[in-house]
Order: structure tokens, then sequence, then C-alpha cells
């Protein structure tokens, strides 16, 4: 299979490529005009296809050419995070309009909080989805579900925490204020949880899940069902040789900035719908297991 892989130069991505590779498909990714990447892909194996999430005709192009699409790309600037999903309801219509009709399936990607919508439990695959106003997030899957009615046969991936010993998803920019403030903060008793899967897990469940290509599907990359906040604070903290403390509801505002609306968060996810749909057993390192190796770097 012939894929077009959006995202290619990051981190998912490029593991989501190398994965496809190993397994005998045949990978185009997007990339803009930075060399050092291009080069990376070309050394991975894949084939590099010029464009960017702006120019949704090199989108459409790479689609045009491809068996298959799995959309990773996201701008991650999320001081601008609402603006990025509504792009990214954008991205997904123009990469639909192509395989519209088609039996040629379209991975879309989400986060596992989209589906935390029945107080108390843990999200499910088949849960209702919040919407865009409750949760920016929720416009990939609107978009979804708008192609899927357009005729696309799409999958959608929901994401945890995703990590390795260098980057935990939002954990890194926490990292980041814990070092700037000097204190590794949680919000009340920290009971709150994150899900998380390991970068290769992850990666096997995009390849099982475009290789199956079943129309609608909802799946959860998700290996631990939920971190608690207040151990992956202790954790940097012993990392970081930091102390660690509790913060009010009230101070979530004034400590994590744009961060705060996720810091207290309970988040737990299942994936066992996906377990028993794909085969898929997650078999790498836990979240915390990679945090106790975290690459440190002097700032």
């Amino acid at each position: 299979m012939r894929v077009f892989v959006t995202g290619a130069t990051g981190n998912i991505g490029s593991a989501v490529a190398k994965e496809l590779i190993a397994a005998g498909h045949q990978v185009l990714g997007l990339c803009c005009r930075e060399e050092e990447k291009a080069k990376g892909l070309t050394a991975a194996g894949a084939a590099v296809h010029r464009g960017s999430l702006e120019d949704l005709d090199s989108l459409r192009t790479g689609a045009a050419q491809s068996d298959g699409v799995i959309h990773l790309a996201f701008n991650h600037d999320f001081s601008k995070f609402a603006a990025s999903c509504e792009d990214d309801r954008r991205v997904i219509t123009a990469l639909g309009s192509v395989l519209a009709g088609s039996s040629r399936p379209l991975v879309v990607t989400s986060g596992t909080a989209i589906a935390n919508s029945v107080p108390g439990e843990p999200a499910k695959e088949d849960n209702p989805i919040v919407g865009s106003d409750r949760h920016p997030r929720a416009a990939s899957e609107e978009a979804a579900l708008a192609a899927a009615a357009a005729g696309v046969n799409v999958t959608v991936v929901r994401l945890p925490q995703v990590h390795d010993p260098v980057t935990q998803g939002l954990i890194t920019p926490v990292i980041t204020m814990y070092r700037e403030k000097g204190v590794c903060a949680y919000v009340g008793d920290g009971d709150n949880r994150w899900p998380a899967a390991a970068f290769p897990d992850v990666a096997r469940l995009y390849r099982l899940a475009i290789e199956k290509a079943e129309p609608n599907a909802r799946y959860h990359a998700v290996a631990e069902e939920g971190v608690p906040m207040r151990e992956i604070a202790e954790t940097i903290g012993r990392r970081l040789q930091l102390p660690v403390k509790s913060i009010s509801a009230e101070e979530t505002e004034a400590y994590f900035g744009w961060l705060a609306s996720f810091a207290g968060l309970d988040l737990p996810a299942s994936s066992e719908q996906t377990r028993k749909n794909l085969g898929w057993i997650p078999s790498e390192p836990g979240l915390i297991a990679d945090l106790e190796r975290l690459q440190l770097h002097d700032h």
C-alpha cells in the first residue's frame, strides 16, 4: 500500500513512517521546505511530497497519489489551539474530497478527551463525542463524520499523552514550566489521571488501523488508562531535583497559564475495544518508566 502521511517528520509521524516501511508499505511523507527534515524522510526510505497544511492543493495532490492517507500533522501552538483545530477541520475536508467514493482509507487523528463524555467513566471508543463548542479538538472528529457522510472510508485514532524518554505530549511543556517556576505543581490531591502510550506502540496501531481500513472505526491508542498527575509531578521533581507541591484550583490559571484548562482534568481512557478489534497489544515502557529515564538537558 502507498500511504500519504501528513506530519511524517514529526515525533509520531516519523515513527509511523518507519513502522509502515518495515511492514512493506510505501510512504509518501508531507514535508515543507526544510531540507534537513526531507533528508530524514528519504533516509528512512520514504518519498518526499512538498507541501503544507496551509496549501490544501498540495494535500489533495498527495492524497490523489496514494492508496490511503494517515493524517497526523497538527499545529501545536496551543496559544492558538481553537484556530488550529478549525484549520484541521479544513485539512480533513480537503483530504476527504479526493478519497470520497473509493475504499481508500483516511485515518484521522484526535484525542481521547473527545470521548470523556460519560461522567466517572474512562473514555471509550463508542462513547458519544463532546462537541467542538466544549472541546475545540472535536472539530477533527466532526470533519471525519462529515467526510464519512460524503462517502469517505474514515477511521479515527484518538491519542493520549504519547511518550519516550525525550518527549511526552503535553507533559513536555509542563516540564518546561516546572523548570521555570522551580517547583513541580499538581492540582488538589493530584488524583486526576492522564492516559498514555509509547511512540512505537502508537505507530503500530496506526499501521494496523490503515491495514484493516474499517469504515467509521474508532481506536484508542492507550497503553495506560490513566497515570495520576501527582505521580507524574513527583517523578519529574525527583529527576529535576525540585520540590513538589499541591496547588488549589484557584491557583491553576496563574501557575499553568495556557495549560490550566488541562492540568486538573481527570481524563482516563480505555482501549479495550481497540485491543480486541485490532489485536493490538502495547509492549513498550510506561510513562513513569520513560520519565525516570528522561533525557535532561541543562537550560
